[in-house]
């Protein structure tokens, strides 16, 4: 008996239809980067409305969370039942997420919603990343990945003065609502202009295996994004109990399964394999970068929220030329790797320069390091992409690209708790040798003033300390020359606690980015196949 045959639709779709698709499949992916930034600008006003100071940091956590936690089984759905299908539901997931945020009467609604978005925005994410694989042989996807890198970069310019500007023209609801037209608009030109993009396979789901993937990925990041609670504490001991019950029991089943959630007969494709710890590697280099640096520029450089944000712009403009020019230079001569080394050079590079800035450091300096590690970053991730959906078996290029994708996320999940925990002890280091010598002359009362405790947090818990122990210089126990000089002393021991502490925690980062160029320098260099069939003996069918 004859076995089916999948479609090849990178040969059997005209030009105009792939340029539509992809035209609607680059405006859902645009909306979705851009809303991990768009709601910065909005937090204090929304805090101002709802209240829950205490819930603001999961308004984040759990869009990333559930969207982290949903990639790997949304792109093994789209391997089963076809492209399209799981798109659409994505995106009507996604704005149905946004619609009920922008109607959130609680911070503790807004949380919950957001984590419905989130399960859209996985969705879309995965399913997104996959379709040019789809519609073009590897030969022919270099520049579109460079674009597809180019949209994220651009989503991070636009999200948060797009942001601003809604909070303060209309109100924040708008953040959300926002998506709305655009999304429908993607989904008219989905529904009306792409195929199935369908296996055209028959294949079975692994529940089994996706219920134990949630099981294990769930306890893991709720674990890692409790910030306030020690690594020793009972929550979070039993939470990444769970999720190591839960690894060892998917691995079982994954092992059995008909239809893995995550084949690991993926893993024993070295390209695979390489390409997904290098990801891990690169998702927690590019975090930790961009996590911590604009807590430098508002504590170190006395920046506003505005200007820490827009200092970050060198990074995403060089991102997005990057990848334009790499995609140009890789769809001719069809070299990856040396796009993909040269990629991780850079990033290294500016990641060095960012090691070693301090309190004399300009703002030229750094806008040249982030110039550097952006011109990394896109020709990096896009030859990640390229490399690994040019070695995997085409019916498994969904599932394989999303698995690279959980990997780098998961990297920056992991990497932003362990060197957020390591920047409060370093901060906390720092400040008590800074501060040490000055609170010693003073009194108890005003000493206290001075504790890592209360500073270590930086921005206005270090303003609202400063303003107490000034209020507490006053004569007649000092003089105003006395008030002045302790006020200077501590501004400028407080300042440069935060530059140690923060180049110590980039210095701590600099063995990632050197072990993911020694994994990057073992990736074979695969020719770019011009087939979507990368077995002979199972050609695809036009």
């Amino acid at each position: 008996m004859q076995l089916p045959r999948a479609v090849d639709y990178a040969a059997t779709l005209d030009e105009r239809t792939k340029r539509l698709v992809m035209g609607a499949v680059l405006l859902a992916l645009f909306l979705t980067s851009l809303d991990q930034t768009v709601v910065v600008a909005a937090l204090p006003k929304i805090v101002a409305d709802l209240g829950a100071l205490d819930l603001l940091a999961w308004t984040s956590a759990a869009y990333l969370l559930v969207s982290t936690a949903i990639l790997p089984i949304a792109g093994k759905l789209s391997d089963l039942y076809g492209r399209k299908i799981i798109l659409l539901l994505g995106i009507t997931e996604f704005l149905f997420g946004s619609f009920l945020c922008g109607l959130s009467p609680t911070m503790l609604a807004l949380v919950c919603f957001r984590g419905l978005q989130g399960l859209g925005a996985g969705v879309i994410m995965a399913v997104a990343l996959t379709i040019p694989a789809d519609l073009y042989v590897p030969a022919d996807r270099a520049r579109l990945q460079g674009l597809i890198a180019a949209v994220f970069a651009l989503s991070s310019i636009v999200g948060p003065l797009l942001g601003g500007v809604l909070t303060d023209t209309l109100s924040w609801h708008w953040i959300f609502f926002i998506n709305l037209p655009f999304g429908t608009l993607a989904l008219f030109f989905i529904l009306s202009f792409m195929p199935r993009l369908d296996s055209g396979l028959s294949r079975s789901i692994d529940f089994a295996g996706a219920l134990l993937l949630l099981l294990t990925v769930v306890p893991l990041l709720v674990a890692l994004s409790f910030e306030n609670h020690s690594w020793m504490s009972l929550l979070k001991l039993g939470l990444l109990a769970v999720a190591a019950v839960g690894l060892a029991a998917f691995i079982g089943v994954e092992q059995r399964a008909k239809e893995p959630i995550l084949p690991l007969s993926l893993f024993r494709i070295p390209v695979f394999s390489l390409l997904c710890a290098i990801s891990v590697l690169m998702g927690s280099v590019f975090i930790i970068a961009i996590l911590f640096l604009p807590v430098f520029l508002v504590n170190v450089q006395s920046a506003t929220a505005t200007q820490a944000g827009a200092a970050l712009i060198p990074e995403s403009l060089g991102l997005m030329v990057s990848s334009f020019m790499t995609g140009n230079i890789v769809q001719r001569t069809g070299r990856y790797k040396a796009a993909m080394l040269a990629g991780l050079v850079l990033m290294g590079s500016g990641f060095f320069l960012l090691s070693w800035i301090g309190p004399a450091t300009s703002a030229l300096q750094i806008w040249v390091a982030l110039a550097v590690f952006g011109l990394g970053a896109g020709a990096t991730f896009p030859q990640l992409n390229l490399a690994l959906q040019n070695a995997v078996p085409f019916k498994d290029v969904g599932v394989a690209t999303a698995g690279r994708l959980f990997f780098s996320q998961l990297g920056q999940t992991i990497s932003a708790a362990v060197y957020g925990s390591l920047l409060v002890a370093c901060l906390s280091t720092a400040l008590t040798a800074n501060l040490a010598p000055i609170a010693q002359h003073l009194p108890a009362d005003l000493a206290i003033h001075l504790t890592p405790e209360r500073l270590r947090n930086g921005g206005s818990a270090v303003t609202g300390e400063l303003a107490a122990l000034r209020s507490r210089l006053a004569p007649p126990r000092f003089d105003a020359a006395q008030r002045r000089q302790v006020t200077a002393a501590v501004e400028t021991a407080i300042k440069h606690a935060f530059a140690e502490g923060i180049a110590r925690v980039y210095r701590a980062g600099l063995p990632l980015a050197a072990v993911a160029l020694l994994l990057g320098l073992l990736v074979p260099e695969l020719p770019l196949r011009r087939s979507n069939s990368p077995d002979p003996s199972q050609p695809l069918s036009e």
